[in-house]
């Protein structure tokens, strides 16, 4: 019996590590071979940091002004982001950027020699719909003062339909 299971085990190895090799595929196959392109991210949000300060350098001068620093403290960002990344032929990126508003794009890339460009974009429908970004706050510091001047908080921002491209030059 226990032959048998040995037998049957080695069988079924065999027939798994046959179906896993890979093989190797010719060009005219290759060209007949078709799937989606281009890569979704989604993701949850859910970023801390402590303090953003900035220190005015000057010197203090005779009046006393100059110097200095504020900080924000307790900042937060949260909320659902998801977004599409595909990479553009010079001709596809041209027409996505006519018709996102860009009037001359040779400003910034070569229309003539330029490569391909890689697409991210925040899609205009997302699955959480409704759960946008929120930054918040918590405390407005100056210099080494505990007091508040209070908080800020920016509330559902709407970053779907945004595009941005990136290529080299």
């Amino acid at each position: 019996m226990q032959t048998i299971k040995t037998a049957l085990a080695a069988a079924l190895a065999t027939i798994a590590f046959s179906a896993s090799a890979m093989t190797p595929i010719q060009d005219a196959e290759l060209s007949t071979v078709s799937g989606q392109d281009g890569v979704s991210i989604a993701a949850n949000l859910n970023i801390k940091i402590d303090s953003f300060t900035y220190t005015d350098t000057d010197a203090v001068d005779a009046n006393g002004l100059g110097g200095g620093s504020v900080s924000f403290n307790g900042i937060k960002v949260n909320g659902l982001i998801a977004a599409n990344i595909d990479i553009l032929s010079r001709n596809s990126f041209l027409l996505a950027a006519g018709a996102a508003g860009v009037t001359d794009s040779g400003t910034f890339y070569n229309k003539t020699t330029g490569g391909d460009v890689v697409q991210i974009a925040i899609p205009q429908t997302v699955v959480a719909d409704g759960h946008y970004l929120n930054v918040s706050v918590d405390a407005i510091k100056m210099g080494n003062s505990t007091a508040s001047f209070g908080s800020v908080a920016l509330n559902q921002i709407d970053m779907r339909g945004t595009t941005v491209w990136i290529f080299a030059h």
